[in-house]
C-alpha cells in the first residue's frame, strides 16, 4: 500500500496544496514551522479519524474559513482509491469513497493503512494512561475498522452514566436528601458492561499479539540488553486474563461496577472500566515511565510503533510509514538502525528540517516545503 496523492484545501496553513508520491522513501523538508507536519497529520486524520497534535477538528481548518477538505490517492495491489474527507467544526464531517458518498464518515476506515512516529509519541512512555489506550485503539481500529462502532458505543454509555453519577452527586453535595435520582443506574452498568467487555477482550488480543513485535523492535532499535515488556492492566480483577471469554469479563465488569457504585455516588464519576484500564511498559524489572533514560524512552516509543507496523504487515497489509521529524531526536547509531529496519517498506514519508539528519539508506524522492507550497527537489 502506498500513498500515490495528497491534495489539501484550506487544511491548517495550506490553502490548496497538491503533492504527487510515490512508493519507497518520500522525503519533506524544509525549516521548522512550515507545514511539513501538516502534510502527515492530514494523512493520518485519513487513516484514523483523529489527530495526534490535537483534540478536536477546529485547529485542522485554515483561519477564517469555514472547513477543510482532505483528498488522498490509496494504491493498493495495484488498485487505486480516492478518499475525499470534508472536515467541518461544529457539524457533522463528510466522507466520500472512490467519489461516492458514504453513510457514516467512519466507513473509510481501513481504506489507508498507516503508521506514524512522531515527537508527541514519547508521551506513550512518559505520559498519562490515556495516551497508551489511545494507540492501542487506534491499532485496533485500524486491524478492525469495526471496533470504531464499539469505542463510540462505550463512550456514548460511559458520558451517560457519568452524566447520571455527576447528577446525583451535585444533589447530594447541594443538600438534597435522597442525592438524585439513580433508578436508571443498573441499566447504564449493563450496557457499560457490555461493550467494555467487547473492547477489554479486544485489547487483550491485541496486547497478547503485540508484545514480541515490542521486544523484538526494542532490540534491534536500541541494540540494548533491556527486555522491553509489555502487558494489559484491566481497573476490574478478570479471573485469567490469557483465557477469558468476552461474557465472563462482562461479568466481571458488572460486579466491579456494583462494589464501586458507593464510592462512584461520592465522587460523581465512573472508576472502572476500559477508560481506567492501563498498557503497562516495563523495561527488565523497572516500569519505563519514571525509570527509562531520554535515549531508552525514544527507543520505547519508536518500538511501539515499529511493533504495530509489523503486526499490521502480519495482516498481509503492508502499511504506510510516515516518520515525523524523527531522526533529529536520535543519536547516529539509533538512527542508523531504524533505517535499516524500515527502508524496506512499501512507502516510508519522512519530515527532517535539515538533508543530513535522514540516513543514506532513506534518501529518496526529496519535497522541498516552504511559503504553503511542496516542490519536488
Amino acid at each position: 500500500m502506498y500513498v500515490r496523492g495528497l491534495e489539501l484545501v484550506d487544511f491548517r496553513s495550506y490553502e490548496r496544496v497538491v503533492v504527487e508520491f510515490g512508493p519507497g522513501a518520500c522525503v519533506l523538508v524544509g525549516p521548522n514551522g512550515v507545514g511539513k507536519t501538516n502534510l502527515v497529520e492530514a494523512l493520518a486524520y485519513v487513516a484514523s479519524l483523529e489527530s495526534h497534535r490535537v483534540a478536536t477538528d477546529a485547529p485542522l481548518v485554515r483561519f477564517g474559513t469555514s472547513r477543510a477538505v482532505v483528498r488522498c490517492a490509496i494504491v493498493h495491489e495495484e488498485r487505486e482509491l480516492l478518499v475525499e474527507l470534508s472536515i467541518e467544526p461544529g457539524k457533522a464531517n463528510k466522507a466520500r469513497l472512490g467519489r461516492s458518498p458514504v453513510a457514516r464518515t467512519r466507513d473509510i476506515l481501513g481504506a489507508l493503512k498507516l503508521v506514524l512516529f512522531a515527537p508527541e509519541d514519547l508521551s506513550l512512555i512518559r505520559g498519562d494512561p490515556g495516551e497508551r489506550r489511545r494507540m492501542l485503539d487506534e491499532l485496533l481500529v485500524t486491524r478492525q475498522p469495526r471496533f470504531a462502532g464499539v469505542r463510540s458505543d462505550y463512550d456514548r454509555v460511559l458520558k451517560q452514566r457519568n452524566a447520571l453519577l455527576r447528577s446525583a452527586y451535585l444533589a447530594r453535595k447541594t443538600g438534597g436528601s435522597r442525592g438524585g435520582d439513580l433508578s436508571t443506574l443498573d441499566v447504564w452498568d449493563s450496557h457499560l458492561a457490555q461493550h467494555g467487555a467487547q473492547l477489554v477482550r479486544a485489547r487483550l488480543d491485541l496486547v497478547a499479539a503485540l508484545a514480541p513485535h515490542v521486544a523484538k523492535a526494542y532490540a534491534a532499535v536500541s541494540a540494548s540488553r533491556s527486555d522491553a515488556r509489555i502487558a494489559y492492566s484491566p481497573s476490574f480483577p478478570l479471573p485469567v486474563q490469557g483465557e477469558t471469554a468476552q461474557g465472563e469479563i462482562e461479568q466481571a465488569l458488572l460486579v466491579a461496577l456494583g462494589e464501586a457504585r458507593k464510592q462512584e455516588v461520592e465522587r460523581g464519576v465512573t472508576l472502572v472500566g476500559p477508560h481506567r484500564d492501563e498498557l503497562t511498559l516495563t523495561l527488565g524489572d523497572l516500569p519505563a515511565k519514571g525509570y527509562a533514560s531520554h535515549g531508552e524512552s525514544w527507543s520505547y516509543a519508536l518500538a511501539l510503533r515499529l511493533a504495530a507496523y509489523d503486526l499490521l504487515r502480519d495482516d498481509a497489509v503492508e502499511p504506510v510509514l510516515v516518520l515525523d521529524d524523527v531522526f533529529a531526536e536520535l543519536d547516529v547509531g539509533r538512527r542508523e538502525r531504524l533505517a535499516e529496519l524500515v527502508s524496506g517498506a512499501s512507502q516510508v514519508i519522512v519530515t527532517c528540517a535539515v538533508d543530513d539528519d535522514v540516513p543514506r539508506a532513506l534518501r529518496g524522492a526529496r519535497y522541498e516545503v516552504g511559503g504553503g507550497e511542496v516542490r519536488r527537489g
